[in-house]
């Protein structure tokens, strides 16, 4: 039995999210980064994932971000741009992920056929896509697209992982989920990372974490012990499953056919580097939400 249209083509976005995520588990764009002046990661992805927003403040990126916690991200936002301007980041992303992808599939492998043709499916694709209410894909959106097949392939899964993000955010605000409230019944999930590193990383303290928590008992979300509750498994099916109503129109202008094969192309990228990527970049860690 063939997967059904939302199943395909959140499969197609896990390929693809997985072959964009290759830059976080990749040195490359902090030490290009670091070189103008920028030393801390967390700056670094910051200002590599806001730079299409422009010299934005703390609230726009916290907004967009939607799971960061507003004072880490105003630790960096918005001082990283007196140091680097926007448009240099989002060339220096571009630098880091040239780099790593020579590095990481061999310059043959991104000079092949099966690059280009990955490339013109997914550019195919995201002319189904729809900016309204989706701030961090319509930003990348304005972006021109790199001339070389490898970099137009990270940049159109790069906008369809944004405009799947963006997606989820609207769903995860019409179920009253707040960005840790998202966090946390995620990383209570059989797919969820490790609450000590995303907890961390999203500049969340203990206690953010246990009011949080908390407050999904109270709604029957999280049991006593910190898991899902049966209806927290079911919200989290649901989230799923509207977000891939939400997150329809590109896979749907691309045609079933095309998501097929533009899911095989890039698993098989992917599985050439599985070998020696990080597990959770071959996973797909999380949504671009809960990311």
């Amino acid at each position: 039995m063939s997967p059904s249209p939302g199943h395909a083509a959140r499969h197609c976005q896990s390929a693809l999210n997985t072959f964009h995520s290759l830059l976080y588990f990749s040195p490359d764009l902090d030490k290009e980064l670091a070189g103008r002046g920028v030393g801390d990661p967390m700056a670094c992805y910051i200002a590599g994932r806001a730079a299409a927003l422009g010299r934005v403040g703390p609230g726009v990126v916290t907004a967009a971000f939607y799971g960061f916690r507003y004072e880490l991200v105003a630790r960096h936002v918005p001082a990283v741009w007196d140091l680097v301007s926007p448009r240099e980041v989002w060339d220096a992303r571009l630098a880091a992920v040239d780099s790593t992808l020579h590095r990481a599939l061999g310059p043959d492998v991104l000079r092949s056929r099966p690059v280009e043709e990955a490339a013109r499916l997914v550019l195919r694709a995201v002319e189904g896509a729809q900016r309204p209410g989706r701030p961090l894909y319509a930003a990348h959106a304005d972006l021109p697209v790199p001339p070389a097949p490898h970099l137009a392939l990270w940049y159109g899964a790069t906008l369809l992982r944004e405009h799947r993000g963006d997606s989820h955010v609207a769903v995860l605000r019409a179920r009253g989920l707040d960005g840790l409230e998202a966090l946390v019944s995620h990383c209570a999930s059989e797919e969820g990372m490790p609450r000590e590193i995303v907890m961390t990383k999203r500049g969340w303290t203990e206690e953010d974490w246990s009011a949080a928590e908390e407050r999904l008992r109270e709604r029957g979300v999280m049991a006593a012990d910190g898991s899902l509750t049966r209806q927290g498994r079911e919200l989290r099916a649901d989230l799923e499953e509207e977000t891939d109503r939400a997150d329809a129109a590109p896979y749907l202008h691309l045609g079933q056919d095309g998501v097929a094969e533009l899911t095989s192309l890039v698993e098989e990228l992917v599985a050439g580097h599985r070998g020696r990527c990080h597990p959770r970049a071959a996973r797909g860690v999380l949504h671009a939400a809960e990311r």
